[in-house]
C-alpha cells in the first residue's frame, strides 16, 4: 500500500459511522479511499447505508490532522501496514465480512504457506492444562504450524512461550495500538516474539486497552486460523467468545474436555455437549480432523538410523510389517487399543518417521 493510499484510508477510518463493514462497500464501488474522500454528496448518498448523519460527518476535515499524526507514527516505527486487498493480509481473515480494513503489525510475521491454529484459554490454566498445551504444541512442531493467541494471561501466553522454546512462528493479537504492552509483565517476551513472528492488531497508537477492543481483537483471532483450541474455560469467558465466532466463520473449534468438577473445564465440556466444538483428546484427533498429511509437510522427520519405540508403539510397528499396510481401525482391533490409544501411537511414530499414512485412514511401516 502507498503511502498517499494509506494516508486516506486512515482518514476515511477516523470519519464517526463508517466502520469496517462501510468502508469495505465504499472502497468497492469508489476503488480508492482518495475516491470516496473526494466524492460528492449525491455519489455518497446512492451507497446503501450512507445516510444523512453520516454524509455530515464526511465534511470532519480533523479526520486528515489524525490520518497524518498515525501515519507519522507508523513510520517513525517500522509499523507493517496490510489492507484487506493485499497479499499480506491473512488469507482466511479475508473472507470475514467484519474483518479490519487494516492491520497493524511488528516483528517478522510470515502468512504464506503455512498451517495456522489459535490456541485461547482462560487466564487461570492449570498444570493439566500447562501439560496438555506444551505436549500439543511440541507434536505439531514437526509441522512448522504458526501459533495465535492473545498474549494475555495464563493460556494465551503459555501458547506463546512453547512456542517459542520450539522456534514457531508465534503472532500476538493485541486489543490496543503497538505503541504498548499489555499486560506490562509480558513486555520481556516481546524482542524474542519479534525475531520469529511478532505483535498484530487493528488498533491505532492512540488506543488503549479498553473491555471492548478484546471482544474486537478475539475476531481477528478466529478469523486469521485454521481452527480454533480451546483449552481451558470456565462457563464464561473471552474464549468462549473467540470460538462462537470461529463457528460463525465456519472454522473448526476443538476444546480439550475435562472432569465436570473442575471450575475451568466447564466451559470447553459445554462447547463439546453442544456440539460446537470438537473433543480434542490427543495431538491426532486435531491432525486428522484438519486433514493434515504429515508425510507431505517440507519439515516432515525422516526416519532416523535409530528410533526408540515403546512397548505399544513395537507392538504395531511390528504388526505393520506382518500386514504391509492397514486401516487404523484394525490395527486397533488386532493390537488390543481403544482408538483414541491408537491415534495417538500412530501420530507418534509418525514424527518419528517409521510409518506413514495412506488414504482412507491406512497406515504402513517405513
Amino acid at each position: 500500500m502507498s503511502e498517499e493510499n494509506l494516508f486516506y484510508t486512515l482518514a476515511l477510518l477516523r470519519i464517526e459511522g463508517v466502520g469496517d463493514i462501510m468502508a469495505k462497500k465504499l472502497l468497492t464501488h469508489f476503488e480508492t479511499a482518495e475516491n470516496i474522500l473526494k466524492a460528492k454528496s449525491q455519489h455518497l448518498a446512492s451507497i446503501d447505508g450512507v445516510g444523512t448523519v453520516l454524509l455530515k460527518n464526511f465534511k470532519d476535515k480533523t479526520i486528515f490532522d489524525k490520518a497524518k499524526n498515525e501515519l507519522d507514527f507508523i513510520q517513525k516505527n517500522n509499523i507493517a501496514v496490510s489492507g484487506f486487498q493485499d497479499s499480506s493480509y491473512p488469507d482466511r481473515l479475508k473472507h470475514c465480512i467484519d474483518g479490519p480494513v487494516l492491520l497493524f503489525s511488528s516483528g517478522n510475521i510470515d502468512l504464506k504457506n503455512r498451517k495456522i491454529i489459535s490456541i485461547v484459554g482462560t487466564r487461570q490454566i492449570t498444570s493439566y492444562g500447562t501439560e496438555f498445551c506444551r505436549k500439543l504444541i511440541e507434536d505439531l512442531a514437526p509441522l512448522d504450524p504458526i501459533i495465535v493467541s492473545g498474549f494475555a494471561y495464563g493460556v494465551d501466553i503459555v501458547a506463546h512461550q512453547f512456542a517459542m522454546d520450539l522456534d514457531l512462528q508465534t503472532i500476538g493479537v493485541v486489543a490496543h495500538g503497538l505503541n504498548q504492552i499489555y499486560p506490562k509483565p509480558h513486555k520481556k517476551y516481546v524482542a524474542k516474539m519479534e525475531q520469529n513472528g511478532g505483535f498484530m492488531t487493528e488498533f491505532w497508537s492512540t488506543s488503549n486497552p479498553d473491555k471492548e477492543n478484546f471482544v474486537r481483537r478475539n475476531r481477528i483471532v478466529a478469523g486469521m486460523s485454521e481452527a480454533t483450541i480451546v483449552i481451558e474455560s470456565a462457563d464464561k469467558g473471552g474464549s468462549l467468545i473467540t470460538a462462537n465466532m470461529a463457528n460463525d466463520y465456519n472454522r473448526d473449534v476443538f476444546a480439550v474436555p475435562g472432569r465436570t468438577t473442575d471450575k475451568y473445564s466447564q466451559g470447553c465440556n459445554n462447547l463439546i455437549k453442544t456440539q460446537k466444538a470438537i473433543i480434542l483428546t490427543c495431538t491426532a484427533d486435531l491432525i486428522y480432523n484438519l486433514n493434515w498429511d504429515i508425510a507431505q509437510e517440507s519439515k516432515a522427520v525422516q526416519k532416523q538410523l535409530f528410533v526408540t519405540l515403546d512397548d505399544d508403539e513395537q507392538k504395531v510397528y511390528d504388526y505393520l510389517l506382518k500386514t504391509g499396510k492397514e486401516q487404523m481401525d484394525i490395527i486397533a482391533l488386532h493390537c488390543d487399543f481403544p482408538i483414541y490409544r491408537i491415534s495417538g501411537l500412530l501420530l507418534n511414530m509418525e514424527l518419528k518417521g517409521v510409518i506413514r499414512p495412506l488414504p482412507g485412514k491406512m497406515f504402513e511401516a517405513v
